[in-house]
């Protein structure tokens, strides 16, 4: 028994196809620019190692088997991105206090401002952007879209519903 009060209509597959399709584009162009906007570019750095970095600045000091986790690749991959941020000066690892064996990776404050700015750049163009494209009476209609980009960023298929 269907208990939503508001079911909706069916969308066609070409449709659903189509609509798919236009998100996707729409979602890719929409990353794109805000790494232009933030001038990511210009860091040097590639988008695996600027998430790392990122990831080092918020949650650090942290072990790279955590990052991994938290980045969702392998060890591997970690290390390789963290000797590039070492190498940049970005990151440094010191012993952890409460285990010699592991070595916890802290950013330098150079990569924090750097993260920071980025962060700061992307906010300001899509500040700018919706004050200059979003008409006043659409705002909401921005609000119900976020709200509905977080609910499918956040599904989980796995079990067949979500």
């Amino acid at each position: 028994m269907n208990t939503d009060p508001s079911p909706q209509p069916q969308a066609r597959p070409q449709q659903t196809a189509a609509t798919v399709q236009r998100l996707s584009d729409a979602i890719k162009r929409l990353r794109a620019r805000l790494r232009a906007e933030s001038g990511q570019h210009s860091t040097g750095l590639t988008l695996t190692q600027l998430a790392v970095l990122a990831s080092v600045v918020r949650e650090g000091p942290v072990t790279a088997a955590r990052l991994a986790s938290m980045e969702h690749v392998s060890p591997q991959s970690i290390a390789q991105s963290l000797a590039v941020l070492k190498a940049a000066g970005l990151v440094h690892g010191e012993p952890d206090p409460q285990d010699g064996r592991r070595k916890l990776v802290s950013a330098d404050p150079a990569a924090t401002d750097m993260v920071d700015g980025l962060l700061a750049s992307r906010a300001s163009f899509l500040a700018r952007a919706i004050d200059q494209v979003i008409a006043p009476e659409e705002f909401g209609d921005l609000v119900r879209a976020i709200e509905l980009l977080e609910r499918l960023a956040a599904a989980d298929l796995s079990g067949g519903s979500i």
